[in-house]
Order: C-alpha cells, then structure tokens, then sequence
C-alpha cells in the first residue's frame, strides 16, 4: 500500500489545484440586450389600423406551440404531425444535434484526469556487443540472450488548465451544440410552415381547376348553341368558329393545371417522408380551412428570446466569444502533472510481486516563447470573427422585424384584396348571366358573351389568388412569431 500512496498524493494535489485554478482568460460573455422597440411598425403607418375581415392581431407571448390547429383542419394537422415525424431533413438535424451533445461531454471529458491501462507481453534478444559485452561463458554472458518480457500498469495524467483554455473550449463546444439546437427548431418550425403553405398550395390549384372545369361546361354549351342558332338559320359560322376556339382555349388550361397539382402533391410527400405513389387523397379546398379571427403575436421585446434562428445567432456569438478565450489561454504556459505504476517481470508468475513494480511522478510545463506571430495572430483573428458574429446576430434581429412587420402589413391588405375580390367576382357573375340571357334571346352576338366568361374567370382566378395569399401570410406570421420547436426539447 505505501507504494501507491504517491498517486493518491499527487491525486489529492490535481484535484487541489484543479478547484483553486480560478483565472480563465478571454472575455466573458453576456446576452445581448433585447432590443428597445415596442411595436413592429412606426407609430405614425396608419396601415396599421384595423381592416373588416383581418384577422385581429393581439401581441403578447405569440401563438401556441402547435400553432396550425388555428386553422381547424383535420387533416391539415395529421399531414404536419407525419411530417415532424418522419420528415428525412429533421432526422437528419436531431441526429446532428445528438452529435453535438456528445461532442460537449466529450471535450468536458478532457478537464478531468486522464487514467490509463497498459498490458505488454514481448520476446526480446538483447545485442550485448551494442552496449560494450562480450561474449564470456565463465561470467554467464554466452552469446546475445533471449526472454520474454511482460508488463503491466497505469497511468495518470491531468491538465490543470492554469488559464481556463480548457474551460473555455467546453464553454464554446457547448454554445455551438445550442446553436445546433436552436437551428433543429427553425428547421421543425420551417417543415410544419412548409407542409401548411403546400396543402394550400393544393387547396388554391384545385379551387383554379374546378373554376376552369365550370367555364370549360360554359364553354360547351356556347358551342351547342351557336351550332342550333346557325342550324335555325339565327346565327353565323363566325360565331360557332369563336364559341369553339374559346373552348379549345379554356380546355389546354386544364393540362398545366394538373400538373402543377402533381408537382404540389409530390412536394407535399417529400416533406411527410413518403414517396409521391404512397401520399393518399388530398382534396382539400379552401372551404376546409377556418381563418383565425385572431393572430397572436410576439411583442418585439420577447421575440429575440424565443424565435430560434435569433437564439441560434446569438449562441454562435457565445462561442466565438468563448473561441476569444482559447486562443488567449494558448499564449500563456500549459502546467501538467501525473503519475504512473508499472509491473514488469521475464516470469510471467512473479509479474505482480513487489520486486517488479515501479512508479514515476512527473510534472510538466510548456510555455509558448516564439512561434513566429501565430498565437497572437490566432487571437486577433478570434476577436475578428466575435465582431462578425455580433454584428450577424444584430442583423438576424432586424431580418426578423422586418419579416414580421411585411407579414403585419399582408395581413390587412390580404384581407382588403379579398373583399374586393369579392366584389369583382360577383359583378363579373351579375354580366356573364346578362350576357348569357341578352345572347340566347338574339339581342347580343357571341363575343360579347365570351368576353364575359373571360371577365368572370380572371375575377375568380384572382379570388383564389387572393384567399391562398391570406392563408399563406397568416402561416407565415405564425412561423415568424412561434418561437419554438413542437417540443421544446434543451
């Protein structure tokens, strides 16, 4: 036992000097204020006031987590729940992150002493002529020898970390795997808005394919009837002419329509992680979908606390600003201590006896005195990007803003554009019946009709263009203020 009470010594020492090893160089880091504004938009935009139809907007802690129930679909929420699950891209960040986590404990590792085993069995021939014998049976030397050598033993090493360069790689390890984290909640917050914005996508495409459907039946009957009045004797060939190239014109519409539902649909199956032939049915419409009457949305000064790519920006920030002092602690001497036991014997029966141990205590410096500019210039290099990572960090935060106040200002005019869609729908209904009715009678000829449905398409189209960028910008705002992973997992 009184041979290994020095390990225990030098042991209690490490951990002594270990607890009072205090000084760790570099700047220490502090959050970013929040910023000061109160609102998104000046006092004086009076775009702001409220709009009939605009969903309210009510600023306080934002939406919920789960934030696309608010539109009261079903099916909405089954296909964002698949795609948080199974999405490939997210398995791909939760993986990173897990390797990021590990990669903290892995470099925390190293700020504890390092114990090592070794076992060594070998067969050696000794050269004595090399080290000044000769060969002199009387003495016992009788040409070079042959034996076996067998080893065993421990070792103990630790860094006392004088200036905290090992501290301060485990504080900006663990800031990049908070980076990593944040930026996994952007890409949940970014699939489910993406998974949102396509079923959309495919409400609006099918909405414009049953409005060309409705025309292409129009179209029909105007054939029909120019084809009766000719027949009677009422109408011209110039008329049936245009009734037809008005139907072969609507109809070549319908093609490109559906392909773009099926490139919307196959989009939508690589974001729930199924391939295009497994995705079912998604016949959605817009009148599936409930608008919220009320949006609610982060105050500004709340929004750089839970919005993930600001926190993402701003745990870069904490790591540069931890990579500071790294390369600070790299300027200044490196003090090692440890200690090792071995057990060496030719018979392997006497390898554990007292007469074959032996130990050593070692303890080390190494102090930088010239390497040619580089220690200095890594440092000044570190402080270069610290700067350029604050300054990415206060750009992120006005990028956000300014998202925020875009979505604010769509909002209310999505809602004006809708009401006047509206309205233009419906006059462009009120003429295509006029129309209609003043040409089956003989008053009108068929051009007059025919621009009418050419009226009443693009007033519909519009009204479709105009619902898909309501719904759109309202999941967008949510995205924008949700602040947060489905989980919220730390």
């Amino acid at each position: 036992m009184r041979d290994i009470l020095p390990i225990r010594t030098l042991l209690f020492a490490a951990s002594a000097a270990s607890a009072l090893a205090g000084c760790t160089v570099g700047p220490d880091f502090a959050p970013p204020q929040a910023p000061s504004a109160t609102s998104y938009r000046a006092a004086y935009d009076t775009s702001g006031m409220p709009v009939p139809g605009a969903p309210a907007v009510i600023r306080g802690e934002g939406p919920e987590l789960r934030w696309w129930t608010a539109f009261n679909s079903p099916a909405l929420d089954k296909l964002v729940d698949q795609a948080l699950a199974k999405n490939a891209s997210l398995e791909a960040s939760n993986a990173t992150l897990a390797a990021a986590r590990e990669q903290v404990a892995a470099v925390r590792g190293k700020q504890l002493p390092q114990i090592d085993a070794n076992a060594r069995a070998e067969h050696e021939q000794v050269n004595l002529a090399s080290v000044g014998f000769k060969a002199n049976p009387a003495l016992g030397i009788d040409g070079n020898p042959e034996f076996n050598l067998y080893s065993v033993g421990a070792g103990v090493s630790f860094d006392l970390d004088p200036f905290g360069k090992l501290r301060r790689g485990t504080e900006e390890t663990a800031a990049k795997a908070e980076a990593q984290l944040r930026q996994t909640e952007a890409a949940h917050l970014a699939v489910a808005g993406k998974v949102v914005t396509q079923v959309l996508t495919i409400a609006a495409i099918r909405d414009r394919i049953a409005t060309a459907n409705a025309l292409l039946a129009d179209d029909r009957r105007n054939v029909d009837l120019t084809n009766k009045r000719k027949q009677a004797g009422e109408g011209t060939l110039v008329e049936v002419l245009n009734a037809q190239s008005q139907f072969e014109n609507d109809r070549s519409d319908i093609p490109q329509l559906k392909q773009q539902l099926a490139e919307a649909r196959h989009l939508l199956a690589t974001l729930i992680g199924v391939t295009p032939s497994e995705l079912g049915p998604t016949d959605f419409d817009f009148s599936q979908f409930t608008l919220p009457s009320q949006i609610p949305v982060t105050l500004p000064s709340q929004l750089v606390h839970k919005r993930p790519d600001i926190l993402q920006a701003e745990a870069n920030f904490h790591a540069a600003t931890a990579a500071v002092g790294v390369a600070t602690a790299n300027l200044y001497p490196d003090i090692n201590i440890g200690a090792s036991l071995e057990q060496g014997s030719t018979d392997f029966t006497h390898l554990l006896g007292n007469s074959s141990r032996g130990f050593d205590l070692f303890g080390g410096l190494l102090a930088p005195i010239f390497h040619g500019g580089t220690l200095k210039a890594e440092k000044r290099a570190a402080v270069d990007r610290a700067k350029a990572s604050a300054a990415t960090y206060r750009q992120t935060v006005l990028q956000a803003f300014q998202q925020v106040a875009d979505l604010l200002q769509a909002v209310d005019s999505d809602a004006r554009s809708v009401a006047n869609q509206h309205e233009a729908t419906a006059v462009a209904q009120k003429s295509l019946n006029l129309s209609r009715r003043s040409f089956q009678v003989g008053n009108t000829g068929i051009l007059q009709t025919l621009d009418a449905e050419r009226q009443y398409q693009k007033a519909r189209y519009n009204l479709v263009e105009a619902q898909a960028r309501q719904f759109t910008n309202v999941a967008q705002l949510y995205v924008a203020t949700a602040g947060g992973w489905i989980e919220q997992k730390n």
